[in-house]
């Protein structure tokens, strides 16, 4: 169990994917995304979502991550936010995303 004090410790904000690439280094299928924070400013991410979105389905699309993470070296790239999702049956990501448009930055609670 954690306690509340631990949860608030965790940034968790909404942002806009802005560019995706493939990421053909990473060990596990993933893309490099850019993802605009708001008053946060941009971030990038690996995230392993190839098996349900092509990278046009994307891009403009609104995403949740943790912030706070420390930067992690994913082969030749920095990662400085975690993309969230929902684990499948079989490993795939579904993505959790706001159900209407949200301003870029705001925190989830």
């Amino acid at each position: 169990m954690i306690t509340w004090e631990d949860f608030e410790k965790i940034d968790i904000r909404v942002g806009t994917v802005l560019s995706v690439e493939e990421f053909p280094r990473a060990s596990k299928p993933s893309y490099r995304l850019s993802i605009d924070f708001g008053v946060l400013g941009i971030k990038k991410s690996a995230a392993q979502i190839t098996v349900l979105y092509d990278i046009k389905d994307l891009i403009g699309k609104q995403i949740i991550a943790i912030v706070n993470f420390p930067p992690k070296q994913i082969a030749n790239f920095i990662s400085e936010c975690l993309v969230l999702g929902i684990v499948g049956v079989n490993n795939e990501i579904t993505l959790l995303s706001p159900d209407t448009p949200t301003p870029n930055g705001l925190k989830i609670a």
